[in-house]
């Protein structure tokens, strides 16, 4: 590639077949633009400028690059539990859908998605189209019978998990188990969780585990799954555990804490008093979390989509500090995914803003401009 006359694109030549003569092909050129943006990168708040060379960062300069944005620059946001495509529970899954929730995520400066857990098998432009976020998927909810939202997920037996999860997580990546689900259904037990992690990552997958009871949060702590999602009615002596071990903690507080008060109406009930007591609980046990050193992913779960920056503030009100509340759906989420952040050779992604977020997380609803893809997704206008 070279710069062009005016250094603003740079050239890309590329071969195209003469339909006169097929064993002539003509080459031709196509201008690409650079973009630029720079700032104080988070989150070491160093000095930088960065230009994006196609969907990879550099640090070199390009002379003429399209400055898109200059303020605080985060590597992107990164939603680490969404269930995009489908509506209420048991609702089938749709593009049209998935676009429209995609949509919302990148208005909200996410650049990337874990969904652990979708209601239908996405289609081929999941997680590549260049206008939608990178994404990360579980593929379909893997629940005992009886258990879980009808219409959604796969039901299997215990002798048939490890092979269902090993399966999915070697196509995908990851796989997804609902270890219990209401207060009085058997949890999966500890034995076949174990058996589910190994064969999983003897497939060179990983393993998200949902779980909203103390004997099944306790269960999959100790089979050493690689991320526990909900987390609530966890027993506090396991986080050094998880902290030790790698295992992630996505604990979904707006959700959680968001059905708090209309809980809280209903009449007594074994239900109502796991719920309430589970829930009330639940931002004691984050903040608890974060400071035993347990790896925090900030996740929403639940419609509307594009609410990551809600859950960051839940984070910081439960006792995380806004720093770590805001590596929960950022740097940290995308380290642990594997992607690099505003450095050489990353992803071309990021979310500009005014001012520092860490200072001010309400900023986090106005971001300046959103790359994606090493292109502007997203420009506000001053």
């Amino acid at each position: 590639m070279k710069l062009n006359a005016a250094g603003q694109s740079r050239l890309a030549t590329t071969g195209r077949q003469n339909h006169d003569d097929p064993g002539l092909t003509l080459a031709y050129v196509q201008l690409v633009t650079v973009y630029r943006i720079r700032g104080y990168a988070l989150p070491s708040g160093e000095s930088t400028d960065i230009y994006a060379d196609g969907d990879r960062w550099t640090t070199d300069p390009v002379p003429g690059a399209e400055l898109v944005a200059e303020g605080w620059l985060l590597p992107g946001l990164a939603d680490m539990h969404t269930h995009p495509g489908a509506g209420s529970p048991g609702e089938p899954f749709t593009d049209s859908l998935l676009r429209k929730d995609l949509d919302k995520h990148v208005d909200a400066g996410v650049t990337v998605i874990r969904a652990p857990g979708l209601a239908g098998e996405p289609p081929g432009w999941f997680g590549v189209d260049p206008d939608t976020p990178r994404a990360f998927h579980a593929g379909p909810w893997i629940a005992q019978f009886g258990q879980f939202f009808d219409g959604w997920g796969r039901r299997a037996n215990h002798a048939e998990m490890p092979a269902i999860a090993a399966a999915q997580a070697a196509r995908t990546g990851w796989a997804k188990i609902i270890a219990d689900w209401g207060p009085d259904d058997e949890p999966v037990p500890e034995t076949v969780l174990r058996d589910i992690v190994t064969a999983v990552h003897e497939a060179g997958g990983r393993i998200a585990v949902h779980s909203q009871q103390a004997a099944g949060g306790t269960a999959a702590v100790a089979a050493g799954v690689d991320s526990l999602e909900h987390g609530m009615c966890l027993d506090p002596e396991l986080l050094a555990q998880m902290a030790a071990q790698g295992t992630a903690l996505t604990p979904t507080l707006t959700v959680i804490t968001g059905s708090l008060e209309l809980a809280r109406l209903r009449e007594d009930s074994p239900r109502k008093e796991w719920y309430v007591g589970g829930a009330s609980a639940h931002p004691a046990l984050v903040a608890a979390a974060a400071e035993a050193g347990v790896t925090l992913l900030a996740g929403t779960d639940s419609r509307p989509h594009g609410t990551i920056a809600a859950e960051i503030r839940a984070l910081a009100a439960a006792g995380v500090p806004a720093d770590v509340a805001l590596g929960a759906a950022s740097w940290t989420a995308r380290d642990y995914l594997g992607i690099p952040g505003l450095v050489d050779g990353a992803p071309a992604d990021a979310v500009v803003y005014d001012s520092d977020p860490r200072a001010d997380l309400s900023v986090l609803d106005k971001p300046r401009a959103v790359i994606l893809r090493g292109h502007p997704a997203r420009r506000r206008k001053r």
